[in-house]
């Protein structure tokens, strides 16, 4: 009986700091996650690859197929746009 006394004495003054100073310490908190979390994404952004042997699969200046019909396929300002079609009236409740 005596050591839950003892231990509930050392426990008191503890309880006193948090009950009087929760908010404080909860924005304390919350300031130094967001200093952590901009100082590691500084770092990321800042540093180079680790890896000196990557080589991009993707080689610079060019352009696959797909990619250049589809730029080709779109109209200039000056041009009129094409016409859009529209479906026309759909019944949601037929099959």
């Amino acid at each position: 009986m005596n050591n839950k006394t003892s231990a509930g004495s050392l426990f008191k003054p503890l309880g006193k700091f948090f009950r009087k100073y929760h908010l404080t310490l909860f924005f304390i908190l919350v300031i130094g996650c967001l200093a952590l979390a901009v100082m590691m994404i500084s770092r990321v952004i800042s540093e180079p690859p680790v890896d000196d042997d990557y080589v991009s699969p993707i080689t610079p200046g060019t352009i696959d197929e797909a990619t250049l019909q589809r730029i080709q396929s779109l109209h200039g300002s000056s041009e009129p746009s094409p016409a859009q079609s529209y479906p026309g009236r759909i019944n949601p409740f037929g099959e």
